[in-house]
């Protein structure tokens, strides 16, 4: 199955894509500190001290310790194979182990493939590695699978766009025991049935045939999403990472120990770095208190927060000696995991990791998480923003012609963009009244300018004020004219809130709500390609398929 090929061949079977770029500062729901990153901007520079704009400067791949890459090599090699690895895949797990860097992304690991972003995330991660690779210093795209995360409400449920225009939500019954990370929540006969309504909403395809064969019973959430991406990447060669392989926990455990024994000295470090982000004007993504550590613990099958008490700790209702969870990281490194701040950290202990691809909250993240970095690594890596993208399909493209409205209108919710849909599309009699009407305003109140300037200025200037209000009114009686138009015309209306669905659906960006999936089914193996082909927008990019 073949759904990455060469950008060579990509381009001469079709044009390249159209696209615009829309900075982020007019996209909703933009943090100030990650549109200060995407800006460049002199304030954020003291909390990167990586940058955010390539690859690490230092060459990570030759300090990488030998024995340590060979150990990580082996488990990938044994995770990939079993997920169905293509060749390009086995190809670059040895170029690692041969010496080459890794460019790391990640995430979640939702229903399907998960939502747009995750797709963008690997399409980074390639690119940053292709291009380091054309640069003389080879490198590979690695996806980390966040199996161990357990909050299943997340990702247990998928929206998909279906060829109609409809948005379909599916979701999956499976339950693990309560708090269970990923990889021990296993899909039972219920899948089967989710498969099929996901199938009937995107129609038979390649794709959603390789959907049926990755998620079926007995596979795990991670396992399941593992299996599918070998198959979207296969072509591309992107490693995939389960973190919760226990060969990898006994790798990481140095850095588990070190969290443990430094604990104050990193919450000390995380509470400066707060007060840092909040002189300078931003926030912490993390909310650190004396009680954390970064560290999780498995307690009868569920993931607990480790936390500080009188001097000890608890994990759970269980109160435990530092000395015994030493002993417990020794013994058993598969039972801790790190959270959000630490697990970068373990990231770059396990990979000769040059940059790490993320969204806008794991930037963020990166602006805390450099100060454990330093503590425990002595440097800190480069965050490189994710690719960010609006897909607009031909249909959408039609009806944002027919009514005059552009992709970034839809952002600004369905019942505005369906009132302006309706200002720019007034019945023809209406419309050329309504402009007759402005016109005549605008040669009266030119006609008055200079008779009443020359008679007396003030007279000329309470002329002026008294124009403003007659556009305002004139402004007021078009837009009531909108609305009439609106609740007459099912059809604008029906329109608007499929330009919604597509590009803005449930009040969210496309990227983060719809799967991936939907696409891939529906425009078949190139279009990743070509999205790919298309990427090279310092803001968010809006592509025509």
């Amino acid at each position: 199955m073949v759904l990455l090929e060469s950008p060579r061949r990509a381009r001469e079977e079709g044009a390249c894509l159209k696209s615009e770029c829309l900075p982020f500062d007019v996209m909703p729901d933009v943090s100030r500190l990650f549109a200060d990153v995407m800006a460049r901007a002199q304030t954020v520079r003291a909390f990167y001290p990586a940058g955010f704009e390539a690859l690490a400067r230092e060459d990570r791949a030759a300090a990488h310790p030998k024995d340590r890459r060979a150990r990580v090599a082996d488990a990938l090699e044994r995770q990939n194979r079993a997920w169905g690895a293509s060749a390009a895949t086995l190809e670059n797990i040895q170029r690692l182990r041969d010496g080459a860097a890794a460019v790391v992304t990640g995430q979640q690991v939702g229903l399907f493939g998960g939502p747009l972003f995750a797709i963008y995330k690997a399409l980074t991660a390639v690119k940053l590695a292709t291009d380091s690779t054309h640069a003389g210093k080879p490198a590979v795209p690695i996806f980390w699978l966040a199996t161990e995360d357990h909050d299943l409400a997340e990702v247990n449920h998928a929206t998909l766009l279906a060829a109609d225009g409809r948005l379909v939500k599916v979701a999956t019954a499976t339950r693990g025991e309560y708090g269970a990370p990923m990889n021990a929540v296993t899909f039972g006969e219920e899948i089967q049935e989710v498969v099929a309504q996901a199938v009937e909403a995107l129609g038979p395809s390649e794709v959603t045939e390789a959907l049926r064969a990755a998620y079926k019973p007995g596979e795990t959430m991670g396992s399941a999403f593992a299996r599918l991406y070998s198959k979207v990447f296969a072509h591309s060669g992107v490693v995939l990472l389960d973190a919760s392989d226990p060969e990898l926990h006994r790798i990481a455990a140095p850095i588990y120990t070190a969290a443990l024994d430094r604990c104050s000295e990193l919450n000390d470090a995380l509470a400066a770095r707060e007060k840092e982000l909040e002189k300078a004007g931003y926030h912490s993504q993390v909310k650190v208190s004396p009680s954390h550590t970064l560290l999780f613990g498995k307690s009868d099958g569920s993931r607990l927060p480790l936390r500080r008490v009188n001097g000890g700790f608890v994990l759970g209702e269980q109160k435990v000696s530092a000395a015994e969870l030493r002993k417990q990281i020794e013994e058993h490194p598969e039972k801790f995991s790190p959270n959000v701040l630490l697990r970068p950290v373990v990231q770059d202990h396990l990979l000769p990791t040059a940059a790490y691809v993320g969204g806008p909250a794991e930037v963020a993240y990166f602006a805390q998480a450099a100060v454990v970095y330093e503590k425990l690594l002595g440097r800190v890596t480069p965050v490189v923003p994710r690719f960010a993208a609006t897909l607009v399909e031909p249909r959408i493209a039609r009806l944002l012609e027919k009514y005059q409205v552009k992709p970034q209108q839809a952002f600004a919710g369905e019942e505005k963009l369906a009132a302006l849909m309706a200002a720019r599309n007034l019945p023809a009699d209406v419309d050329a009244a309504m402009k007759r009407a402005s016109e005549g305003l605008e040669q009266a109140i030119a006609a008055m300018k200079a008779p009443l300037a020359a008679l007396d200025p003030t007279v000329a200037k309470a002329a002026e004020k008294s124009a403003a209000k007659m556009r305002y009114q004139f402004g007021r009686v078009h837009a009531k004219a909108a609305r009439a138009h609106l609740r007459r015309s099912e059809e604008l209306r029906k329109h608007a809130q499929q330009i919604s669905d597509a590009l803005y659906p449930e009040g969210h960006l496309q990227e983060r709500q719809v799967a991936a999936i939907s696409f891939l089914a529906r425009h078949g193996p190139q279009w990743l390609l070509r999205v790919y082909d298309a990427m090279g927008c310092q803001g968010h990019q809006v592509v025509y398929l």
